[in-house]
């Protein structure tokens, strides 16, 4: 499977347990929906260190952040 399949299950299958199990959720989400259509997929290597996934979860909802983040990645390959 690719990565992005796997992505796709894994935030299907826990947004659909958590609002069976908790529906007064639904109400508290802004557009209702559980998560974002973004990710962060890496490999384990030379450029996947915990430095860099920890700039990209603080850069969440702060796209001039992301994209700055992710154009320093480009740079590196």
């Amino acid at each position: 499977m690719s990565p992005t399949k796997i992505i796709k299950a894994v935030k299907s299958i826990t947004a659909k347990e958590i609002l069976k199990l908790h529906p007064e959720v639904k109400d508290q989400l802004w557009g209702g929906e559980f998560w974002t259509k973004e990710y962060y997929v890496n490999t384990v290597g030379r450029h996947g260190d915990e430095n860099t996934i920890l700039a990209y979860v603080q850069a969440q909802g702060r796209l001039d952040e992301y994209e700055q983040i992710h154009s320093q990645q480009l740079k590196l390959y």
